[in-house]
């Protein structure tokens, strides 16, 4: 038997990536999955043990316990889950600003996840060699300014010009990093900068719609030896396909607050315990928010996520 990390997912095969070297591998028969609910028991970072067949495949006969890992909502219609990668030890909010614009109620949402499971989480905002013509550079740094002030890094890069990379060299060295965000972001693009022995396929914006268009079509891991002086921490990139809406999954009412910093602060200082800071008298958070010291457009995200759990209760499982 040996172990190893599970590094690309197709359909029922697995590429097993071990010490003796990388095998696909498929799912014992009887192998207990993980929850009927889930659409892949076994995701990109899982530690599984196999055996090897004589025909040089391997059979995986378990899954180790994960450290963390990303879930959302398999489809909006779906009552299904499904797990982007575990393990991971960094996660990375590609977004833009336009052509396509990623919202700021998406990267909240990707950040509470992240927060609930202990996943360190930066931003990386790509294709800022675009913004002088579009009139979005003063969006762009408003919102840098935002969120590092929130505790988060924030990165202003471009794939195309290399401008910033060297910062995201250095987030990322020597650790595994899930590259998440809209298809059109430029993540294929980005990971081709940071390694371009990659080669992987870089896609148009949709004419129609200006969005992106999947070029990645199933999760993978590259493990890649950056460029000095990080050369000689091997990288692991978790490469996904983009996701249009991250619906999440798991979560409660009461416990939405503690997932943004800012709020989670003034906790103590409300006068319920149970506070959802939105009507509740003697609220420290609606106080701050009065004030400015906390930002309105991550209070609507608060609430609009506060109105999608309540609409989805019970739907879906952790």
């Amino acid at each position: 038997m040996q172990e190893g990390m599970v590094i690309r997912t197709t359909g029922s095969w697995y590429r097993v990536l071990a010490d003796s070297g990388c095998f696909d591998c498929r799912l014992r028969g009887n192998y207990r999955l993980r929850g009927s609910k889930q659409t892949n028991p076994v995701a990109v970072g899982d530690r599984v043990l196999f055996a090897l067949q004589d025909d040089g495949t391997g059979i995986i006969h378990d899954v180790q316990d994960r450290r963390n890992y990303i879930v959302r909502r398999a489809t909006k219609l779906s009552k299904q889950t499904h797990v982007i990668a575990a393990n991971i030890d960094l996660l990375c909010i590609v977004a833009t600003l336009g052509l396509p614009r990623t919202s700021t109620g998406f990267i909240d949402r990707l950040l509470v996840t992240a927060e609930a499971y202990h996943i360190p989480a930066a931003i990386i905002f790509n294709k800022s060699d675009l913004l002088a013509d579009s009139g979005l550079q003063a969006m762009q740094h408003e919102l840098t300014s935002l969120y590092r002030s929130v505790g988060y890094p924030v990165l202003e890069v471009s794939a195309l010009t290399g401008s910033g990379l060297d910062g995201v060299a250095a987030l990322i060295a020597g650790r595994t990093v899930l590259f998440s965000g809209h298809s059109g972001v430029g993540k294929s693009a980005l990971l081709n900068a940071l390694c371009p022995s990659l080669d992987l396929r870089v896609g148009d914006l949709s004419d129609w719609s200006l969005k992106g268009r999947h070029t990645t079509t199933f999760a993978e891991i590259h493990p890649i030896t950056p460029p000095p002086p990080y050369h000689t921490q091997t990288t692991f990139l978790i490469d996904t396909p983009g996701i249009k809406e991250f619906g999440m999954v798991g979560f409660t009412v009461q416990e939405i607050s503690l997932f943004f910093p800012e709020m989670r602060a003034l906790l103590p200082d409300c006068h319920f315990a149970n506070c959802t800071h939105r009507h509740e008298p003697r609220c420290a958070v609606k106080a701050a928010l009065d004030e400015g010291r906390i930002s309105a457009g991550r209070y609507r995200n608060y609430l609009a996520i506060l109105d999608d759990i309540e609409e989805t209760a019970g739907q879906y499982p952790a």
